[in-house]
């Protein structure tokens, strides 16, 4: 379970202070699917980074199954992304010249587990995501349509079992059809259980989602889980 209090953030840029959010406090249950929305400018990125833990707040707390992130050490933040959130970013940020199946295996590649099981795994994450022709998996990134490629993506977020799914703007680079497809594979992972965030501006994503929180100027508009 994520759990937000308070949570302010305030950039410096000498003199200059621009407060991106403003005592924001929300609780995502596990097994949710979230989008967070707004407007560019909105704090809606900040908000990511600090979920991600990518980023720490000025004030406030932020929890994740009871775990003060905003406490952690460097190591241990290392730790927290690497086991416990599963990434997807707008741009893919797959190895162009790697097979399906080597790109989703890269988080295990100093697990010390064996070739033969971290191949099962991501065959299993694979189907997980949607990518059930086995066909693609031997095939290089750069061969495979968008659609597929965030799909790929999906599963190597998928590959350490996360507590959760954080993406951000997934869709941005897709168009409408490949956009569809990569949102119903997020709802079935959502659908078997995995909590899912994602970080967009398009009303036609949000809409894929079981609650919507909607920030403007760095503070909480709307939250239809309330």
């Amino acid at each position: 379970m994520i759990k937000c209090k308070n949570l302010t953030k305030v950039y410096k840029n000498g003199e200059i202070e621009t407060e991106a959010l403003k005592k924001i406090s929300f609780k995502v249950d596990v097994g949710e699917f979230v989008a967070i929305v707004g407007p560019s400018g909105s704090g809606k990125s900040t908000l990511m980074h600090i979920l991600g833990a990518l980023d720490a707040p000025t004030s406030g707390q932020y929890f994740l199954d009871g775990q003060e992130v905003s406490k952690l050490k460097d190591d241990q933040l290392s730790e927290l992304r690497r086991n416990r959130i599963g990434f997807v970013f707008q741009s893919f940020n797959l190895l162009p010249r790697t097979t399906v199946l080597r790109n989703v295996m890269l988080p295990l590649l100093y697990s010390g587990i064996s070739m033969k099981e971290r191949d099962r795994r991501a065959r299993r994450v694979l189907k997980r995501a949607g990518m059930d022709e086995e066909k693609f998996y031997d095939r290089h990134s750069n061969q495979l349509s968008g659609g597929q490629i965030q799909r790929v993506a999906i599963a190597r977020a998928l590959i350490n079992n996360p507590a959760i799914i954080l993406a951000d703007e997934p869709t941005g680079n897709l168009d409408t059809q490949n956009s569809r497809l990569v949102m119903e594979a997020f709802q079935k992972l959502n659908d078997k259980g995995s909590t899912i965030i994602v970080i967009t501006h398009e009303d036609e994503v949000a809409a894929f989602a079981k609650r919507v929180i909607a920030i403007r100027d760095g503070k909480i508009e709307k939250d239809t889980g309330n």
